[in-house]
């Protein structure tokens, strides 16, 4: 974790100041070309609202900062009934609890977030999921330069494909 900043789970005070967070990650990803994810409204202060009623919604601060609140994520456990079925591929493991990394936001200028996520997630569980969308290269890059493994294409509730992975800390060589 970057010196100063904490992680903390999200408040409903919160979505407030989570939402420009997420406008700011369309932004980023609008300007890598990937114009086809979070699109719609999505995600809704409605969206963080269910992850934070979960307990699964977190914001990443850095008092160093104007906006103290650098960054979003939900961190949800298993079941994810999207990842139910999965297609071109299979999971490492599909029997052992799990948890799911979704929403994954930050300012463009800030850097390191992804890197305390992992490392604030698999502190709490070793066997971690993670999805996203094809046009997503920044994701994609963060995650295959985390570890995960690419296990398949898996389908949100609109039909839309999103490309899995998984990581299983205590399974690795």
């Amino acid at each position: 974790m970057r010196p100063g900043r904490i992680i903390r789970e999200a408040t409903v005070a919160d979505i407030i100041r989570i939402m420009p967070v997420m406008e700011a990650a369309k932004g980023i990803m609008r300007s890598d070309g990937n114009m086809n994810q979070w699109v719609g409204g999505y995600p809704s202060p409605e969206a963080i609202q269910a992850d934070i009623d979960r307990n699964g919604g977190f914001v990443i601060e850095d008092p160093e900062r104007s906006q103290s609140i650098v960054g979003y994520f939900a961190f949800l456990p298993s079941p994810e009934p999207t990842y139910d079925y999965i297609e071109g591929g299979e999971w490492l493991d599909d029997e052992m609890p799990y948890h799911v990394i979704h929403r994954i936001a930050s300012y463009p200028d800030v850097h390191g977030i992804f890197s305390d996520i992992m490392e604030f997630c698999f502190a709490r569980d070793p066997n971690i999921r993670i999805d996203t969308h094809h046009d997503n290269s920044i994701m994609r890059h963060n995650i295959s330069k985390s570890g995960f493994t690419y296990c398949g294409i898996i389908y949100l509730e609109s039909g839309d494909q999103r490309l899995a992975y998984q990581r299983i800390l205590n399974q690795e060589a």
